[in-house]
């Protein structure tokens, strides 16, 4: 007699995860699923506090069948999840981290939403506990969305349900070379490819826990890491989208999250070898991909530092970068009978300096926050036929859906 198919793999990569693993676990034996619809694949990757021993219990008690592997350590989480991967026999699959845990129906949800919209990919709302998670991307529930159509972008982490006949057809794996980033590059690859993207905004189904213990991943790493991670990524993206506005829509996202924060604050503190190494490690990555396209859709304080980064000017940025750590808000200077508004930073209109007036030039939906400002009658059509956009989507078949 042939054993059915699950509707998901659950692939759960371990590293010295106790004690977090056991509300890991619990979670994953709480979901509201058919026990007999899901298995397990738990990957131990050489574990020496406990974990495996767990997992063998876990195995011998969980309602679900359970796969458990165990291996000498391979550095990082793509080498664990790749393996689960190879064994998976699911309709789905969800990378479960450790340290994390399930919400409540998270699966029986999520599997639903992908079985009737037809969508290759489902993220579910993601809460924070002792750490910031995502937020831009939950306004609404989305039955069918694109990685152009919404901020879906700002969430490459690896915890999302994807159809495992999409992911072997693309041959999608995690790089194993990154030792930081590798689930950004796997989910941007699998947007760009989806057959459509599902958004669960209304029901939390994954809650990222922070780790007391200072062993969390995305704590650890020497910063060159980020910049490899920054230059996959942005590499990544342009092998998919051409050059011009759809790629610098999605090169915001290397920008501002892996590639910025390298010179906010933590700069400050940084010796004057890693300052200038910093500088060397950006070059290619603005020569490449920084444009007009993509300043203009930061913010100006964020714009102005990747600027002085892209023109190498390292004895402008620590000057800027202290004004934004003390949270300064900078005064505003209203022109053209209040149309135009520049947020008036650090080396302004000052001419040794050179830096361009548009550098601090605000878009209309930064400038909209500040009195006397006055939005141009083009910025405000632009701006509904934004919203229009991105509200209608072309379904399968042609038709359009209003999400």
């Amino acid at each position: 007699m042939s054993v059915a198919q699950p509707d998901v793999s659950v692939i759960i990569g371990a590293y010295e995860a106790m004690p977090y693993l056991i509300d890991c676990l619990a979670s994953v034996e709480s979901q509201t699923i058919d026990p007999a619809r899901i298995e397990v694949i738990a990957v131990d990757d050489g574990s020496t506090d406990g974990t495996g021993e767990y997992l063998e219990e876990f195995a011998d008690r969980a309602p679900m069948p359970v796969t458990l592997i165990r291996q000498d350590n391979s550095g990082g989480p793509s080498g664990p999840r790749n393996v689960g991967l190879g064994k998976a026999a699911g309709r789905y699959v969800f990378f479960l981290d450790a340290d994390d845990r399930l919400g409540t129906e998270a699966l029986e949800r999520m599997v639903a939403m992908a079985d009737r919209n037809g969508t290759d990919v489902v993220l579910g709302r993601v809460e924070g506990i002792n750490r910031k998670a995502p937020r831009s991307m939950w306004g609404r529930t989305l039955d069918r969305t694109d990685v152009f159509s919404s901020n879906i972008k700002f969430t490459l982490s690896a915890q999302k349900l994807f159809r495992r006949s999409f992911l072997e057809r693309h041959g999608l794996r995690f790089d194993e070379s990154l030792w930081t980033g590798e689930d950004a590059l796997f989910t941007m690859e699998a947007y760009l490819r989806a057959n459509g993207v599902s958004v669960i905004a209304d029901h939390t189904c994954y809650y990222l826990v922070g780790r007391t213990d200072g062993k969390h991943v995305t704590k650890s790493g020497s910063y060159a890491l980020r910049f490899d991670s920054a230059r996959a990524l942005m590499n990544r993206i342009a092998e998919h989208v051409p050059a011009g506005e759809r790629r610098d829509a999605l090169m915001i996202r290397p920008f501002l999250v892996t590639l910025l924060p390298q010179f906010g604050p933590r700069y400050l503190k940084d010796s004057e070898e890693v300052r200038r190494h910093k500088f060397e490690l950006a070059r290619p990555l603005t020569e490449k991909y920084w444009t007009e396209g993509v300043a203009r859709r930061l913010k100006v304080e964020e714009r102005l530092r990747l600027h002085l980064v892209a023109e190498q000017r390292p004895e402008l940025l620590t000057e800027v970068v202290r004004f934004v750590k003390a949270k300064k808000q900078a005064p505003a200077l209203l022109e053209k009978k209040g149309r135009r508004l520049y947020l008036v930073y650090p080396h302004f209109r000052d001419g040794r300096a050179g830096v361009p007036d548009s550098v601090y030039l605000a878009a209309p939906r930064e400038a909209r926050a500040f009195p006397g400002y006055r939005e141009s009658a083009a910025d405000s059509v632009l701006r509904r036929a934004a919203r229009k956009a991105r509200r209608v989507l072309t379904a399968p078949g042609g038709t359009v859906t209003a999400v």
